[in-house]
């Protein structure tokens, strides 16, 4: 087998070119034959998965964060539109959060991500499929979708250089509690349900966190054919604060704010003001008016732990 190793060398501030070595000497020591490749600028490791499928490449590897890891996906859907389909997926945790990973049964360190690679055990899991904001002809996910504060709290955390992981985004709850304009109203169609309300946040996830621990939906299993929604009425900022432990915890339901579903489509449209949104991570529009999005069953092979 081939493999194409795709390492964003600036994951986990700076962790992903410090990596390099311990990755190219554990391959080396397996007797993979491997390429390994260093991104170079954004959407960088979307044109590289999917050159990589389309050269032959049995398995591409992406070590990086999750922001990388969403790009590499679209790169091999875009091959697999193609008919490219016998290209399986592998993730070496060397990001900020590491939530696909963890979503996925992926080891989040580097260690043991490089021992799950090896171990070359298989599974297929769902994909996401969103369109709105900056992306109207869509774009793919793997982890899940981020609406409204927790979309504002990815882009505080990353102007937090000093840490990762966890404390930052901690760190951006605290900035974005105090920064967060109000939330909208919206109307989420769940299936052939409706709800109106004002949402601090909404989670349609197929992985179980965001944040890098926390546990939006930790029942998700991301290959059963459902999304695992988690929905927040708007609340005060003393009670925000009070519900980040059991979001860290995965207990929040049964909160008066929160709702939890299960779908395989989901549509959010604004009815007052607007929202900031994101994708594994990735922005898909900082005032968006509307998405739509969809499960792919199946979709993609990955080796996971």
């Amino acid at each position: 087998m081939r493999y194409y190793v795709i390492v964003n060398p600036l994951s986990g501030r700076g962790l992903g070119e410090k990596s390099i070595p311990a990755i190219e000497s554990t391959l080396k020591q397996a007797g993979l034959d491997f390429t390994l490749v260093r991104t170079e600028r954004m959407w960088h490791a979307a044109e590289l998965a999917e050159r990589a499928a389309r050269d032959g490449y049995d398995v591409v590897v992406c070590g990086s964060g999750d922001g990388t890891i969403n790009e590499a996906l679209n790169g091999l859907m875009k091959a697999r539109k193609d008919g490219i389909t016998n290209v399986a997926f592998g993730v070496l945790s060397i990001g900020t959060g590491n939530d696909f990973s963890g979503g996925m049964g992926i080891p989040t360190d580097l260690e043991n991500s490089l021992k799950a690679l090896l171990a070359d055990k298989r599974k297929k899991i769902d994909l996401g499929f969103v369109k709105g904001g900056d992306f109207p002809a869509g774009r793919y996910f793997g982890n899940g979708i981020g609406i409204g504060f927790d979309a504002a709290v990815g882009t505080a955390a990353a102007k937090v250089t000093w840490t990762r992981g966890l404390p930052a985004y901690l760190i951006g709850v605290i900035a974005t509690v105090f920064l967060y304009y109000t939330p909208p109203k919206v109307s989420i169609m769940v299936e052939d349900e409706e709800i109106i309300q004002k949402s601090l946040m909404i989670s349609i996830m197929n992985g179980k966190r965001m944040g890098g621990g926390f546990q939006m939906a930790p029942n998700s299993q991301p290959d059963d054919g459902f999304f695992d929604l988690c929905i927040c009425e708007t609340a005060s900022k003393a009670r925000i604060f009070g519900l980040i432990p059991y979001f860290l915890k995965g207990t929040q339901e049964g909160q008066p704010e929160i709702k939890m579903r299960k779908a395989k489509k989901v549509t959010v449209t604004v009815l007052e003001g607007d929202f900031p949104a994101h994708a594994d991570g990735e922005m898909l529009c900082y005032n968006g008016t509307g998405l739509t999005i969809e499960l792919l069953p199946a979709e993609l092979e990955i080796i996971s732990g």
